[in-house]
C-alpha cells in the first residue's frame, strides 16, 4: 500500500531548523491524507506514494509553513487587560483587530508592572525548517474518518 487520498498513515518525525538541528521529534502520529488539513500541504505533497519503512524529507520555507515573521504582530497591552498571575510564556487567544474574527495565539514575552507583550507570530515564522518522517503504518480511513476530515484511534483524534 502506498500513501495517498484518505489513506490513514501513521508517521514519527523530527522537525530540524535550517542548520539540521532538532527541534522536536514525536512518534506514532496518525493523520489523513489527502488534503484534509492534517500535515502541512507541502509536507503531504513530499508524501504521496512513499509506503512502509520509507523515509521522507520535506524542506519547508515559511511561506509554505509557519509564515513570515511579522513585527506588526507584537503588542503591547495593559497590563490590566491580562489575570494577576501572567508570566513571560503563557498564551492567550486574541484578534488583532479586537473583534472576533481571526483569532491568533499570541504568547507573552514580557511583563511589567504596567504592559504585557504579546507575540502573535508562530514561534517557527520566517524560519526554513525540515522534516524527516518515517512512515510507520498505513490504512484505508473508515468512510467516518473521511467524514469527520481526520484520522481517529491511536495517533489520531479521540471522541
Amino acid at each position: 500500500m502506498k500513501i495517498g487520498k484518505d489513506t490513514v498513515v501513521t508517521i514519527d518525525y523530527q522537525l530540524l531548523d535550517a542548520s539540521g538541528a532538532l527541534i522536536e521529534a514525536e512518534q506514532g502520529v496518525a493523520y489523513l491524507h489527502g488534503g484534509h488539513g492534517g500535515v502541512l500541504p507541502v509536507l503531504e505533497a513530499a508524501m504521496e506514494g512513499a509506503g512502509v519503512g520509507e523515509e521522507v524529507r520535506a524542506r519547508v520555507e515559511p511561506s509554505d509553513g509557519f509564515g513570515d515573521y511579522d513585527p506588526e504582530n507584537i503588542r503591547t497591552e495593559p497590563r490590566s487587560a491580562f489575570p494577576p498571575d501572567v508570566k513571560v510564556g503563557m498564551q492567550f487567544a486574541g484578534s488583532p483587530d479586537g473583534g472576533d474574527d481571526d483569532m491568533n495565539v499570541y504568547t507573552v514575552t514580557e511583563v511589567t508592572a504596567d504592559s504585557v507583550v504579546v507575540n502573535g507570530n508562530h514561534p517557527l515564522a520566517g524560519q526554513t525548517v525540515e522534516f524527516v518522517v518515517m512512515v510507520r503504518g498505513l490504512r484505508q480511513a473508515t468512510s467516518e474518518e473521511v467524514e469527520h476530515g481526520h484520522a481517529h484511534g491511536p495517533g489520531g483524534h479521540h471522541h
